[in-house]
């Protein structure tokens, strides 16, 4: 932004915006500070912080929140007194439980910095009439960005060279031998095409591949599917034909597996499976054997059902597979940037009438 750039105005004129924010380990007061400065006619009620102060504890947080929900992790009494004369609420990782919101009796909007809703009581909210509005991008371009990467690093053996070299060894072959094949005219199967999916699709363009996906969410009109050359399957013919499964899904937790034993059996041996979505979707037991066995080519993982993955992890020992520790969205951008865009996007609900791309009402 240039300092000489206007202010963006918030509402029409007739009064302020009384907002609350509260900042953590990654979403600082900071970028919240930055964002707030390009825009007029808000009142900002506190900038409380949440949650631990060091990465580590708060991987532990975030992995707590996303197993057990909104009452798993009690907001500090700061944030209860930032959102009491609050009409928005700007969030990241604090958890939003029934409690809070009745501490904040003005409160319309709850903002909040990430795609997963799993920090906020929805089923409160909606009893109160507060509106959502979440932001499933704010990651999506480094994930997508990252689940590339890891295709080209798990066919073409990044790592395993990477490792063998700074170990002294000058390697010849490599477990998929025979295998190692450049992306252009393989088929690439996205299991989800929300958010990350539709961004995999868009930065896939370049590389002249086949792209299907399944998502039962989808629309077989949804205009992406011909922007990007995308083919909309069933999941089946998605496992059997690819070369390259990415897992871009997001789905409840109810114990069922979108990938189990019959759906690694149905990829093709020369395939690779690559996971920057969320570990408890596939059965990770059963990954381990169809890797161990040669079942499938190999695969990349950024994400695991226990992290830090544990020392006895069956994934260490293997040699067809690239590990990542669940840093796929952990960009600077990704943090700084979201507050200006939920801003935004609630900027155009208030003064056009329109409604964001992500809102539950």
């Amino acid at each position: 932004m240039n300092f000489a750039d206007p202010k963006i105005p918030m509402t029409n004129g007739t009064g302020t915006l009384k907002l609350a924010c509260v900042s953590d380990h990654f979403l600082t007061e900071k970028f919240y500070r930055d964002a707030l400065d390009r825009f007029e006619d808000i009142e900002v009620t506190g900038i409380p912080y949440f949650g631990s102060a060091t990465r580590q504890e708060m991987r532990v947080i975030v992995d707590r929140i996303e197993r057990d929900g909104p009452y798993s992790v009690k907001p500090s009494r700061e944030v209860y007194d930032a959102v009491r004369d609050a009409e928005a609420l700007m969030v990241h990782l604090c958890t939003v439980p029934a409690d809070l919101m009745d501490a904040a009796p003005n409160l319309k909007y709850i903002l909040t910095n990430r795609g997963g809703l799993e920090n906020i009581d929805l089923d409160a909210a909606k009893a109160r009439g507060i509106k959502i509005l979440n932001n499933p991008a704010h990651n999506g371009n480094a994930v997508a960005e990252l689940t590339i990467c890891l295709m080209i690093a798990e066919t073409r053996n990044v790592a395993r060279a990477h490792a063998a070299l700074k170990n002294g060894v000058w390697m010849e072959e490599y477990p998929n031998f025979g295998r190692v094949y450049e992306l252009r005219r393989k088929t690439i199967g996205l299991i989800g095409f929300g958010t990350i999916g539709r961004l995999v699709a868009e930065k896939l363009q370049p590389f002249h591949v086949n792209i299907l996906t399944t998502d039962p969410a989808l629309s077989p009109d949804d205009p992406d599917l011909a922007k990007y050359n995308v083919t909309l399957t069933d999941l089946d013919t998605l496992l059997s034909t690819s070369d390259v499964v990415s897992l871009h899904a997001r789905a409840p937790k109810t114990g069922k597996y979108i990938l189990d034993k019959r759906e690694f059996g149905l990829m093709k041996p020369t395939a690779t499976f690559i996971n920057t979505a969320r570990a408890y979707m596939v059965n990770y037991d059963v990954l381990a054997e169809v890797l161990r066995n040669r079942e499938i080519t190999g695969a990349a993982l950024e994400v695991f059902p226990w992290e830090p993955i544990p020392a006895d992890s069956p994934f260490i020992g293997l040699d067809n597979v690239t590990l990542t520790n669940h840093r796929g969205g952990d960009t600077v951008n990704c943090y700084s940037d979201s507050p200006e865009m939920l801003l935004l996007s609630l900027r155009e609900l208030l003064l056009e009438g329109k409604r964001p791309k992500y809102y539950i009402e």
